[in-house]
């Protein structure tokens, strides 16, 4: 459920801020609920903006870094009330300036995805169509994940389909919004520390901050995938009236669990596979003075490969994210040591990795497909300019 097509998405923006008289076409270079969407609500928190310029900076290359011109920086961890006396002693001013720091974050936000809105409109074109083509194979990795006996039958292997694309998109809004702003904080509260590793961390943070908005809705895809309802509108009731609030948050720290090292893993993969891509190519080009680059099917391809390392090495923790999401009983614990525990008393260590052909067989069409609708729609809005 969760997008692979980051690095790539990244890549192209970024290209397009080195380059913005080139159109996009050419070459180029889980504790309790509760506990988590409060850790959620921190890091939104705790990411204070300064008052520099919201030029977005390219990922994964050394660049310039001045320190935020702001007169004074809001702490605003400070400001939150830990109950008792600290909380009470909680003073007029601190909750002014801290209104006022999340008041420009805002600001900030909606100025980067202002700024981005084209790119974002061709991605979430691209995110939908590669989301709803290849959905079944979605489906039947959730099947064999659950260890159903059909798991290629023909039947609801769209079931959940718009509730996922509902999910998807502004997840992917919300995640690069946010990224954008971890990024330039931790640029200039961190100048000493190298920006790969910042533009890695901001991409967990965004992740995490998406992950807000995505978990119901993949609560109820996977519920539905498993046959557990037989529509939107009654999983929605069943969850409601079974758990509450709660219930659409069902295996978030699972999904945590997974999408962290999955992201950690692709970035990286995708660095590495980068870098030994340019170094072959440069030891192919006659003129060795000249720079080498991806052009966008060679980042594509660098995307997909990374994406489908990643989804392999991950896929036991996206069984565990799947059982804990679809687990209506509690026999998987509720918690991810004890749902790892079980598939292990159960099924031993081969079921840890039930569904992992489905899984990285979904990767590379699915950013074949982004890749070809993204660069169509972005040529289209080009023209259109």
């Amino acid at each position: 459920g969760r997008p692979h097509t980051l690095p790539l998405f990244i890549e192209r923006w970024c290209h397009h801020q080195r380059n913005p008289a080139v159109t996009m076409s050419r070459p180029s270079t889980y504790p309790s609920r509760k506990a988590t969407l409060l850790s959620i609500l921190s890091l939104l928190l705790l990411s204070i903006h300064h008052s520099t310029s919201t030029k977005l900076c390219p990922p994964f290359q050394r660049m310039s870094r001045r320190p935020s011109s702001s007169a004074t920086t809001v702490a605003i961890a400070a400001t939150l009330p830990r109950g008792g006396a600290a909380a009470k002693a909680t003073t007029a001013s601190t909750t002014v300036a801290s209104s006022s720091a999340a008041s420009s974050m805002l600001s900030s936000f909606l100025r980067t995805i202002a700024n981005a809105k084209s790119h974002l409109a061709a991605a979430a074109a691209a995110r939908s169509l590669s989301v709803f083509v290849m959905y079944p194979v979605d489906t039947i990795k959730t099947r064999m994940q659950m260890k159903q006996g059909d798991a290629f039958r023909m039947s609801g292997l769209y079931k959940g389909v718009t509730g996922s694309l509902v999910g998807q998109v502004p997840y992917g809004v919300l995640t690069f919004g946010s990224y954008e702003i971890y990024k330039q904080n931790l640029l200039s509260r961190f100048p000493n520390v190298k920006p790969a590793f910042i533009y890695a961390l901001a991409a967990i943070m965004g992740d995490v901050t998406g992950s807000g908005w995505l978990c119901p809705s993949e609560v109820m895809k996977q519920q539905l995938q498993a046959g557990i309802y037989p529509s939107m509108s009654e999983a929605i009731k069943g969850i409601w009236k079974k758990s509450g609030f709660g219930g659409f948050y069902q295996g978030f720290t699972g999904g945590l669990a997974r999408d962290v090292p999955f992201r950690v893993a692709q970035l990286t993969t995708f660095e590495v596979t980068k870098s030994l891509y340019l170094r072959a190519k440069q030891s192919r080009s006659s003129s060795d003075g000249d720079d080498v680059s991806l052009s966008a099917l060679e980042a594509a391809i660098c995307g997909a490969a990374a994406g489908s390392f990643s989804a392999a090495i991950t896929n036991p923790l996206d069984r565990i994210k799947t059982l804990m999401m679809t687990d209506t009983t509690n026999a998987y614990g509720g918690s991810v040591a004890a749902c790892a525990s079980k598939i292990l008393k159960d099924d031993g260590l081969s079921g840890l990795f039930a569904g992992v052909v489905p899984r990285v067989a979904y990767i590379a069409p699915s950013v074949c497909i982004f890749f070809v609708t993204y660069e169509y729609v972005q040529q289209k809005v080009n023209k259109s300019e």
